[in-house]
């Protein structure tokens, strides 16, 4: 098990996107954790959950219903004192979760297991295990689980730390030569005053900046020269 972790780890490092590093972190739970019949990562950003990742489309729905009710397993994972958080048989009552409890069985899903995906500054969001059958996940699995999530939160923050910057970097591309095609458009021997005019553009149309100089640089409208 230690080889494959050490193989997992190798392989989320070498995904080219934010998003093919998430769908791997799903795929690898549900091929690493015993039991483990579809999982996904969960996030919560302005009070709204977003499925970042998803198996198998049980797990869009289940995320769909905790963020509606505000309560689950991999719901409060995020928002909770405890970073782990289960259901171990959901056939049965389940007081934490009044609510959640029936919708889910309605899916099918009969236990589930929550882990926080977090770094030493900011949580990013959890990772969600669920089965098909009551009891499905022994402690083995559970401490595997959060041996995959502390893993994944490494692989996730550095996937998003890149996406960031390359996205940062075509940005600062996208308005250096927009810049240079206002300048050419106006006459201007500046390229402060180019820039100013793009952020006024930006200001009165209520845009991004880098989306005025995206709409530049599709030939499409150029703003006008402000008087």
């Amino acid at each position: 098990m230690a080889d494959r972790l050490a193989a997992m780890a190798r392989d989320l490092l070498e995904q080219d996107s934010l998003q093919a590093t998430v769908d791997r972190i799903a795929a690898h739970a549900v091929d690493l954790v015993h039991g483990c019949d579809a999982a996904g990562i969960l996030t919560l950003r302005r009070g709204q959950v977003q499925t970042l990742a998803a198996s198998a489309d049980v797990v869009r729905s289940c995320d769909r219903i905790q963020g509606e009710l505000g309560e689950g397993p991999c719901f409060n994972a995020v928002t909770d004192d405890q970073p782990v958080q289960r259901i171990p048989d959901l056939t049965t009552g389940v007081d934490s979760w009044p609510r959640y409890a029936p919708q889910a069985r309605a899916l099918g899903i009969r236990s589930a297991l929550g882990f926080r995906l977090f770094t030493r500054h900011e949580t990013l969001g959890a990772l969600n295990l669920y089965s098909f059958r009551p009891r499905a996940f022994t402690e083995a699995g559970e401490h595997l689980g959060w041996l995959l999530a502390s893993h994944a939160a490494v692989a996730f923050a550095y996937a998003r730390t890149e996406e960031q910057l390359t996205t940062a970097l075509q940005t600062r591309h996208e308005i250096g030569t927009a810049t240079g095609i206002v300048m050419e458009r106006f006459h201007l021997d500046d390229d402060q005053a180019a820039f100013d005019v793009l952020k006024k553009t930006s200001q009165d149309l209520n845009i991004k900046l880098r989306d005025v100089a995206r709409t530049i640089l599709n030939n499409e409208t150029i703003p006008r020269r402000p008087r």
